[in-house]
């Protein structure tokens, strides 16, 4: 028997307030997150029959907690278990909780599990992996779908990061205040990993995955949930949400690339966007300014304009100066290229490229050579641009993306005929 929608996301709601009590009381990352695990699988099982418990919340902490308690009796001696369960477990927790009785700070223990997740010591991709597993609710095989590989290649890479937090014995605390910011920089960072790789897929056969695209936003959304007084926690989830607002529009009959320059805005989320723009606006009044919040104002530009010709090009260029001052990236400096050359013409944009050519973090990545060949068409310059679409072509690994970079290509090769 399958679950309703409405308590399928109360259990993915649920999973890290649960699974950052356990880890709490009891350590043991790795085996709190199998208990965790088996705790939702009963409550699929059981619920659909029985009913939503009262204490949904304290049901699953009982339910994992028996199962914790049996894993580590059968691991290790009694002696040395109630040891270690002492030396962690205030006197007042020895207790499982009943299954009516909740808890206070259960949404502090999901923050400080994020906070985990993304630890520097555990490479980006196990930062990906885990927060999707452990904080996001999704099964491994879900994961390794969303990512396109071998669900036993995904299972290895997300044993391999809990190794690591037992292994070099991250304590599962809040970072101390002179770490919080950097710590959660890298958490706002992986988010946007995870949505990026939604919104344009590095590879495979779709342009899109709108599954983790969705579930980036809602991670985002709990998270400013827990810090509302963070800009750049606002600015992110304003940045996805009129990012995300496009995504209707950006593909055609069987999956095809549709730039920005050429959607039908009509087609555009137009209560995402709205909701985005009234975000950004909000943050830009009262928080102290961040890379996030510049991508949104300039996400925001875009969304206001009903036609892709009432583009503000000379604020966007202005945001996108600010922006590489702020936070310098090979990336930025692509798009600022981009908006410099609407302004300014493409030889200017051109130019601003030529910075790019010798830094290896971009030098050989498609989006260098797209961007070049699209300044170059506009410039006139035809042979040169034909040569560009298709070494993006080329270097890409994003199938929607190659057909639309060759059929650019092949136009330009008719029109010279």
């Amino acid at each position: 028997m399958t679950l309703a929608g409405g308590t399928e996301d109360l259990l993915r709601e649920l999973a890290p307030q649960v699974l950052g009590a356990l880890v709490r009381r009891h350590g043991h990352f790795d085996a709190c997150e199998d208990a965790v695990q088996e705790a939702l699988l009963a409550a699929t099982l059981q619920w659909p029959g029985e009913g939503v418990p009262d204490n949904p919340r304290g049901w699953l902490i009982t339910v994992a907690s028996r199962r914790l308690t049996d894993e580590l009796r059968s691991e290790y001696a009694r002696a040395r278990r109630e040891t270690l369960v002492a030396t962690r477990t205030p006197a007042d927790e020895f207790r499982s909780p009943a299954a009516d009785a909740g808890r206070a700070g259960g949404q502090d223990d999901t923050l400080t599990l994020l906070f985990l997740c993304c630890h520097p010591a555990l490479s980006p991709a196990s930062q990906v992996a885990l927060t999707l597993r452990a904080v996001g609710g999704l099964t491994t095989a879900q994961i390794a779908h969303a990512f396109l590989v071998p669900e036993a290649t995904m299972a290895q890479r997300i044993s391999r990061a809990k190794q690591r937090i037992r292994s070099t014995g991250i304590p599962f605390t809040p970072p101390p205040e002179p770490e919080r910011a950097e710590r959660l920089r890298v958490v706002l960072h992986v988010l946007y990993l995870i949505f990026n790789e939604g919104y344009t897929a590095t590879s495979g056969p779709d342009l899109q995955r709108p599954e983790l695209a969705g579930e980036a936003i809602r991670l985002a959304r709990m998270v400013r949930g827990l810090l509302p007084g963070d800009g750049e926690v606002a600015g992110l989830l304003a940045l996805m949400v009129l990012t995300d607002a496009r995504r209707p529009a950006r593909t055609g009959p069987g999956g095809s690339l549709i730039p920005l320059a050429e959607q039908d805005r009509s087609r555009w989320n137009g209560e995402a966007a709205a909701e985005g723009v009234a975000l950004i606006t909000d943050v830009l009044a009262w928080a102290p300014l961040g890379p996030y919040q510049l991508q949104a104002a300039i996400a925001a530009v875009h969304a206001e304009a009903t036609c892709a010709e009432e583009t503000d090009w000379p604020q966007i260029l202005a945001l996108y100066r600010l922006l590489e001052r702020l936070a310098p990236n090979p990336m930025v400096t692509l798009n600022h290229a981009v908006a410099l050359a609407m302004v300014k013409g493409p030889q200017a944009g051109l130019d601003l490229l030529r910075n790019l050519e010798a830094d290896e973090r971009v030098a050989g990545h498609h989006r260098l050579h797209a961007v070049r060949a699209h300044l170059l068409e506009t410039a006139g310059d035809r042979e040169a641009a034909r040569a560009g679409y298709r070494e993006a072509a080329r270097r890409t690994t994003s199938l929607p993306e190659q057909r639309y970079l060759e059929t650019r290509a092949a136009r330009l090769a008719q029109a010279e005929r």
